[in-house]
């Protein structure tokens, strides 16, 4: 009877086991937390009011911006981690290495926004060193080219912004246009004159707050 109890238990044990490794692989990996946001319209510099001809001139200072939470930095806070990028004319910092305490770096990949869905294995992250960047700058060297004609500044198709965060999280953002509204191309010569004065970024962008390459 006491062996005939303890093989019941120990038939007993191995089913609860089996039961329990069952229930065990079936645990569904965790849900990708991605937000992507649509930025229209950032002022590329910090604006000190308005010149004569009715257009902002700068204050020579960045306008700093939180990849995490959507929105503006104050400038006081620019030697906190508050802030992933600072913008000043086409200039475009991360917050890390010369420019900033925290975690921050970025590469530009050459492909579509939409096709990027997790920044490959070899991919280098690179720091602000100034005078170089991260973020290259540069007619036809980093995101955008400058027509000598025109004077027009124009996102180059194809380049995305990959972003480590301050806190050394993960984002992938394309700059649609440069220009308050976006441009659309040919613009008269007065026209052109006018939009060289003002400095607005506009981006799509999609930030992954789980710390995963993956978007």
């Amino acid at each position: 009877m006491i062996k005939q109890l303890l093989k019941m238990s120990f038939v007993v044990f191995a089913i609860l086991q089996i039961t329990a490794c069952s229930k065990s692989e079936t645990i569904t990996a965790p849900v990708l937390t991605v937000s992507t946001n649509i930025v229209k319209d950032l002022i590329a510099d910090t604006v000190l009011g308005l010149a004569s001809n009715g257009m902002p001139y700068s204050a020579g200072k960045y306008t700093f911006f939180s990849l995490e939470n959507n929105a503006v930095v104050a400038n006081t806070d620019s030697a906190t981690a508050k802030w992933d990028l600072a913008f000043i004319s086409t200039r475009i910092l991360t917050n890390g290495g010369t420019s900033g305490p925290a975690l921050g770096g970025a590469f530009i990949y050459t492909g579509l926004f939409d096709d990027l869905k997790t920044i490959p294995a070899d991919s280098i992250f690179k720091t602000d060193n100034a005078p170089t960047y991260a973020i290259t700058t540069g007619s036809g060297k980093g995101w955008y080219t400058y027509d000598q004609l025109t004077s027009l500044i124009t996102p180059l198709a194809g380049r995305v912004l990959v972003i480590r965060t301050a806190s050394g999280k993960y984002a992938k953002l394309e700059i649609t246009s440069y220009y308050k509204g976006g441009v659309t191309l040919p613009v008269s010569a007065s026209d052109a004159e006018k939009l060289t004065k003002q400095r607005y970024y506009s981006f799509r962008y999609s930030y992954q707050s789980n710390g995963s390459k993956v978007f």
